[in-house]
């Protein structure tokens, strides 16, 4: 294991660590100590490794991740695991706001809370939060998951495309365009393998609630002017 103090090491060297990882490579799992809310911390990564960051991170930590495994043993600023590609980023507190926007693939797991505009503009993104999301989460998204365990803000799904959202706590209000849709056993299935793939095992799939689009702002039609 290679471990990097951002006390005394600079944060460009674990990035630049990261990003030399060589196809092969036995240096597979690093540690980061002492991030005290760096900005940036292991971005771009682009190799099948595991990285561990004991503390608070900044804001765009694991920005663009693909193959890796990153787990922040604390909260996160602003922007985490945006544009994200593949891989796993867990982050054990809270993550502040737009978490996993314009992610487009992997598995983004926040334990605690997550702020405003969660998952928005989400393209393929799966993402699990196990305690509540703020305003104008998934506002725009286009394709993935988006699963609550708690609650919803205002405007939920706001201008939604084709991603699926799954509440279990009260949603506030829903966005323009976003209705609750029937659950019907396949998106139980799904649900219930997106919950096991975040290793929640203390919620039952049955009593979420699903929302979706309801397909009347992909082309403009005078009669749903005001919704536009």
């Amino acid at each position: 294991m290679q471990t990097f103090d951002l006390a005394t090491s600079p944060l460009r060297e674990l990035n630049e660590a990261l990003h030399a990882v060589a196809s092969g490579s036995n240096h597979t799992h690093f540690e980061v100590l002492n991030p005290r809310g760096s900005h940036s911390v292991a971005v771009g990564v682009d190799a099948p490794v595991t990285v561990d960051v004991q503390g608070n991170v900044g804001y765009y930590c694991a920005g663009m991740n693909a193959q890796a495994t990153i787990n922040v043993h604390g909260s996160a600023g602003p922007g985490v695991a945006e544009n994200m590609m593949s891989g796993t980023v867990v982050i054990d507190g809270d993550a502040s706001q737009y978490a996993g926007a314009t992610g487009r693939g992997g598995l983004l797991v926040i334990k605690g809370n997550a702020a405003s505009r969660c998952g928005i503009s989400m393209k393929g993104i799966d993402i699990v939060v196990r305690g509540n999301i703020g305003h104008m989460s998934a506002f725009m998204a286009q394709s993935g998951n988006l699963v609550v365990l708690g609650d919803a803000g205002e405007a939920l799904g706001d201008s939604l495309y084709e991603a699926r959202l799954f509440v279990r706590g009260n949603v506030r209000s829903l966005g323009a365009d976003c209705i609750e849709k029937e659950m019907r056993p396949e998106h139980l299935d799904l649900l219930r393998s997106l919950l096991q793939r975040a290793e929640i095992t203390d919620a039952d799939p049955a009593d979420f609630k699903r929302y979706g689009s309801a397909r009347k702002l992909y082309n403009f039609n005078i009669d749903n002017a005001d919704a536009y």
